[in-house]
């Protein structure tokens, strides 16, 4: 049998950084095309597009890197405490938990000498013993929040890359056909990444991309229809 404290990779590390980059590009994309729309609506000038547009992509880059830094803060700090209390648990209590050890496998399948071959040996190792436990029990992953600072930064580029996307148009062609193009282009990227979320994640690819399509349509509706209000006043 494999010693259990061998991990085969299967890219656990890397899908929360790519689901991060995801959501930040997205939350980005949507809010900016959403401001496009409404700007340009209301003033059918290309410099106050681009003016407004930057302005709010900037904004929207480090707002999304903050929240994402304080949040993974956050995240983490619980994670350190919960990480305490089971260490705490396995010196104090260490019966209960190697049944809460046996409970977890037998749960999985496991049964006789197999099951207790398996609780031997994950609780033979104390470091093993917590880590199965935060993982298997309390479902935390330590991969998730233990770089704050690394987790702000990937958002907050993914969410400024996102926000340019529909600004693009507006720098070759006229307010009008730019609007058209930044809806068509920014709709065309959300089903992607809709789509690539759902790859990494647990969902239908096709599903999945034409919500998020759907999702940044209505926020250029919105806005389109807000800046035609606005332009009227």
């Amino acid at each position: 049998m494999m010693p259990l404290q061998q991990e085969e990779p299967h890219g656990g590390a890397i899908a929360p950084k790519l689901r991060e980059f995801i959501l930040g590009g997205q939350d980005g994309l949507v809010n900016v095309l959403g401001i496009v729309l409404g700007v340009a609506a209301a003033t059918a000038t290309t410099k106050v597009v681009l003016i407004a547009a930057l302005a709010a992509t900037f904004a929207e880059s480090i707002s999304m890197g903050a929240v994402a830094y304080t949040s993974t803060k956050a995240a983490y700090s619980y994670y350190k405490s919960e990480l305490e209390k089971e260490k705490f648990e396995v010196e104090t209590t260490p019966q209960r938990e190697k049944r809460e050890i046996r409970e977890i496998y037998a749960k999985k399948g496991f049964r006789g000498g197999l099951l207790e071959k398996i609780v031997n040996k994950i609780t033979s190792n104390k470091r093993v013993w917590v880590k199965t436990m935060m993982k298997d029990e309390l479902n935390l992953y330590p991969e998730e929040y233990e770089n704050p600072l690394e987790s702000g930064v990937r958002v907050g580029i993914a969410a400024f890359i996102g926000s340019l996307i529909p600004i693009i148009p507006f720098f070759f062609m006229a307010v009008r056909p730019a609007m058209v193009a930044s809806l068509v282009i920014a709709v065309l990227v959300l089903f992607a990444a809709g789509a690539t979320k759902a790859k990494i994640t647990v969902g239908d690819w096709k599903k999945e991309g034409i919500e998020l399509a759907l999702i940044g349509t209505a926020a250029a509706v919105v806005g389109y229809l807000i800046g035609l209000l606005l332009g009227m006043i």
